[in-house]
């Protein structure tokens, strides 16, 4: 049966090839990439007119191909017609078209994952500011040197080992055996955009550690140290809660078995990043020992102020404004539908609600933290506000995907406590982290894999994580014990990997004589023995010129150069 131009019901069929056809013809010039991602394939909205407005709008000559258009179909639209050639025609078309939003839908995603690579890049200048502003004046050039080399070496022993120990797939369960180099990239499953987001994530865990071993630390320890860290440490653990053939993974192969019939949910690196720069900065402290006045002849605590509170807060919103890709970024796509299609239900949505998830743990602790400390020592402290904060970010780091935002107000709260007894802990330990790095990274970074595995939501476990029918989610949820049981293996491996690594590798140092420098240097300041001159010309405070006062708050404190503090 031949197809007539008359028929009205013919009209839209004919204009819609049409305009495929034109967009055939001249096809925008634009670079696509491959999938970045092997966890799903991106899939096209019918809702997406923007984008079908500008692909049509790229073209250069729409009249030319809408001749093409028209020729195509008048060999199969004149005399008895050909309704076999045109539907042929027609179908290929949709293939054409189809094809091309599915590159569309790649190029969003890469674009995507890009971006969230910039924001977690920009938090390396976020631990700048704040690292410069919490030592004293005297150690700023060293410790600003410090976090520029984290992302410099990082950058190449991660492109030359640890991404390869990290994702390189087919491998085993513990480490990663492709990809050296950067070796069959791109492929899919993984495109660079993926290589840089991790990257971004390595140069974090090592910039953690070096907060905590910062003002008494040789250079060349820095070096060393980083390299290792990111090139071999950090990757192995990454493979295995986030590789698909890790051991540990919630997201492993639907051909492996995975833990506890759950695996383990760090989304975005709460054990992955945090836990793992914290309990190497926790061995890199002890082995070194309190810096020079830390504690008094009796044992007091002596406070060692960083010289710019300024700085700090600087880092410390960069800091936050970068979370928003290490959080919401590590959903790696976002051109993802949860289903019925053309409902706000999607992985668009999923990246709203960790942003917010996010954004509500790091302001509940911070403030819990202001009141606390209040209450604890009598007066209001920006530092531990803001340390408060990022606390609460990076124990919401494992769950934000997979917890409401309730929650999330739970696991702020709680892990403000954590930091403000972890500090008062470490005092009485005489445990000297000038960044609280340790308690933290590491302690807030553990207390978020417990709240994971106690809020996790059934439903958000089961759209971040699909495939497995029955998968175990948060206790206090419903879930049962299984998602607990495997957060708490994923915490003490994750201590004993990293001590039985790094632990050696500090050790060995200072038996070199690599690890410390030297007292004398070290009461000079490291920028002008070490590095060539001061940052820039600055007086610290003098104890013996103050005005003879200092707050009731204060009293009981015994400063550097004191006998006993002043009171009023």
């Amino acid at each position: 049966m031949g197809i007539h131009l008359h028929r009205p019901q013919y009209c839209f069929v004919i204009f819609s090839l049409c305009t495929f056809l034109v967009y055939k013809a001249s096809p925008p010039s634009i670079s696509l990439a491959p999938p970045i991602n092997s966890l799903s394939s991106s899939q096209l909205r019918p809702e997406s007119t923007k984008s079908i407005s500008f692909l049509i709008s790229t073209k250069p000559n729409p009249f030319n191909a809408m001749s093409t258009c028209s020729a195509d179909l008048a060999a199969y639209l004149t005399g008895a017609g050909n309704a076999t050639g045109a539907a042929s025609l027609i179908c290929s078309q949709f293939d054409s078209v189809s094809n091309q939003f599915i590159d569309t839908g790649y190029a969003i995603d890469s674009t995507y994952l890009l971006f969230s690579a910039y924001l977690v890049f920009a938090m390396q200048l976020g631990f700048a500011m704040l690292c410069a502003g919490s030592v004293r004046a005297k150690n700023t050039m060293n410790i600003m040197l410090t976090n520029v080399l984290d992302a410099c070496a990082g950058a190449l022993f991660y492109y030359l080992f640890g991404f390869a120990f990290a994702f390189g797939t087919p491998s085993n369960a513990f480490i990663g055996k492709q990809f050296f180099g950067l070796k069959k990239l791109p492929e899919t499953g993984f495109d660079y955009p993926f290589f840089l987001y991790q990257w971004a994530f390595a140069i974090a865990a090592a910039g953690i550690t070096s907060g905590s071993i910062a003002e008494r630390t040789q250079f060349v320890a820095y070096l060393i140290y980083s390299a290792f860290l990111t090139g071999f440490v950090y990757p192995v653990v990454s493979h295995w809660f986030w590789a698909a053939d890790g051991w540990a993974g919630a997201a492993r192969g639907l051909n492996h078995s995975v833990l506890f019939k759950s695996g383990v949910i760090d989304f975005a690196g709460s054990g992955v990043v945090h836990m793992v720069g914290g309990v190497a900065g926790l061995w890199g402290a002890l082995i070194e020992g309190p810096r020079i006045g830390r504690f008094d002849h009796v044992g007091r605590s002596v406070a060692l102020r960083g010289h710019s509170a300024s700085l700090v807060v600087l880092g410390t919103f960069l800091l936050w404004f970068g979370w928003y890709g290490f959080n919401p970024g590590s959903f790696n796509i976002i051109d993802k539908s949860y289903g019925p299609s053309g409902s706000i239900n999607g992985q668009w949505s999923a990246v709203g609600r960790t942003a917010v998830t996010t954004t509500l743990a790091g302001s509940v602790a911070g403030l819990t933290t202001l009141f606390g400390k209040r209450l604890q020592t009598g007066h209001w402290n920006v530092i531990d506000v803001c340390n408060g904060l990022l606390g609460g970010f990076a124990a919401i780091t494992s769950g934000c995907s997979v917890v409401d935002p309730w929650a999330a107000i739970i696991c702020g709260f709680v892990s403000a406590w954590v930091l403000i007894g972890g500090n008062a802990l470490a005092a009485k330990l005489k445990f000297d982290d000038p960044l609280e790095a340790t308690q933290l990274h590491g302690g807030c970074g553990a207390w978020g894999i417990i709240f994971t595995a106690l809020f996790a939501r059934e439903k958000y476990v089961n759209q971040v994580f699909p495939g497995r029918p029955g998968r175990p989610y948060g206790l206090f949820m419903g879930g049962g014990g299984r998602l607990l049981g495997a957060h708490i293996v994923a915490i003490l491996a994750i201590i004993g990997w990293v001590s039985a690594t790094m632990a050696p590798l500090f050790l060995l140092l200072h038996k070199l004589g690599l690890l410390r420098i030297s007292a004398e240097e070290e009461l000079a300041g490291m920028d002008t023995t070490r590095h060539g001159g001061a940052a820039y010309v600055y007086t610290d405070e003098d104890p013996g010129k103050r005005d003879g006062f200092m707050l009731r708050s204060a009293q009981g404190r015994v400063e550097p150069g004191e006998s006993t503090p002043t009171q009023v």
